[in-house]
């Protein structure tokens, strides 16, 4: 299956390594829309600006807090609030500062405690040798905010690779989380085992050009998740959402791949087929954005984040 990248997309190239094998995908192309499939689809009008933020909240600042967990430390920044704690995952090869600009206005929007963290060597977490373990990562979430005394009413919040945390970590805890809100996140349905075989052979060349310089930490992250990245999907593919919790799934219109129509529509078409296997989901395409729906669509991040709040409040 042949990637076509314009010269425009030679640097971000790069900087999307990991996504590429994280998110099974390559950097974000155009593609056209997809007509939903779920219990419920939304398309609103592009916003790209978030809501003013009002001065009151202005001066509210994230407490850093360190947590030990299985023998390393993470780190939890927490800004206080009130009502559900609205707990941000970003995606692969991203650590907590992928929010900073959603967190202010988030917490004008809704008043709710807001709380990201770095996984396991990003960010200001310390480094975990080898391969990326989804249940290490469900341990490490589960663990920091039980520590940090967060144990009913999260609205999980979970970009790209972190939907898959999500996915187990919503199964095990239905209890803690009251809702979530999936931001083109990677979803069970997308991964057959031809689209496995496909995305891995795809993506080969990036985790061969990380091992050349795997001190770099995209590139360890790359390798570690590349080294489990089969089986652990092969796995994924039959794990369910619990139908108790409510799930809103924001779809981008470009999807992360780049010159793949084919892998684009299979994305859209997991992401519909996920919201159409339970009740309570709902789907929302975020038209004219690119796979970081956080950085191209906050206002409609916010938006969503602040109705499922709302809602599960």
């Amino acid at each position: 299956m042949a990637r076509i990248h314009a010269p425009g997309h030679r640097a971000h190239r790069a900087h999307r390594a990991l996504a590429a094998l994280a998110l099974l995908a390559v950097s974000a192309g155009s593609v056209t829309a997809c007509g939903g499939g779920g219990s419920a689809h939304r398309e609103p009008a592009p916003s790209a600006s978030a809501p003013a933020v009002p001065e009151a909240h202005r001066t509210a600042e994230p407490e850093l807090h360190m947590i030990d967990n299985d023998g390393h430390r993470l780190a939890f920044h927490v800004t206080e609030g009130h009502g559900p704690a609205i707990v941000l995952d970003a995606g692969g090869g991203e650590d907590s500062s992928y929010w900073k600009d959603i967190v202010p206005g988030l917490h004008a929007a809704t008043g709710a405690t807001i709380i990201t963290y770095d996984r396991p060597g990003l960010g200001k977490s310390e480094a975990v040798p080898g391969a990326w373990d989804v249940r290490s990562a469900v341990s490490d979430l589960g663990t920091g905010l039980r520590k940090l005394g967060v144990t009913q009413d999260v609205v999980l919040v979970s970009h790209s690779q972190a939907g898959e945390i999500a996915t187990y970590f919503t199964k095990e805890n239905p209890e803690l989380v009251s809702g979530s809100v999936l931001v083109d996140a990677s979803l069970p349905p997308l991964y057959t085992d031809e689209e496995i075989a496909r995305l891995v052979a795809a993506n080969q060349p990036a985790v061969d050009a990380a091992k050349k310089d795997p001190s770099q930490p995209r590139n360890s992250q790359l390798i570690s998740v590349a080294e489990s990245y089969a089986p652990m999907h092969k796995a994924y593919h039959q794990v369910s959402w619990p139908d108790a919790v409510p799930a809103t799934v924001i779809v981008s219109e470009k999807t992360p791949f780049d010159g793949s129509p084919e892998d684009a529509q299979l994305w859209r078409d997991a992401a519909a087929s996920f919201v159409g296997q339970g009740p309570d989901r709902t789907l929302v395409t975020a038209k004219g954005s690119s796979h970081d729906v956080p950085k191209d669509r906050p206002a409609l991040v916010i938006e969503e984040i602040g109705k499922m709040a709302a809602a599960r409040g």
